[in-house]
């Protein structure tokens, strides 16, 4: 909650990669996290890890961001519901 109210979204990317063993042959790797758009400092430091550590070779990266808290959709409320 804290990062939503901070300006974080929820980004999803699809990323495809050739297999190490197998380089004519693409698999798929969903990756989810918080991140600041348009920058995205999160994932790009993920692809960054990706190619420096990892064995299969990026192919494509397709991502969508969604802001989950908007300025107009947080309010501020007064009253409290006590229930047992």
């Amino acid at each position: 909650m804290e990062k939503q109210l901070q300006g974080y979204g929820l980004t999803t990317a699809q990323i495809l990669y050739h297999l190490p063993d197998h380089p004519t042959i693409l698999q798929t790797y969903v990756w989810q996290d918080y991140d600041l758009a348009p920058d995205f400092p999160e994932m790009r430091g993920f692809l960054k890890f990706w190619q420096e550590k990892l064995d299969g070779p990026l192919h494509s990266v397709r991502y969508v961001h969604r802001k989950l808290i908007s300025a107009t959709e947080w309010r501020a409320l007064k009253g409290e519901f006590i229930l047992h």
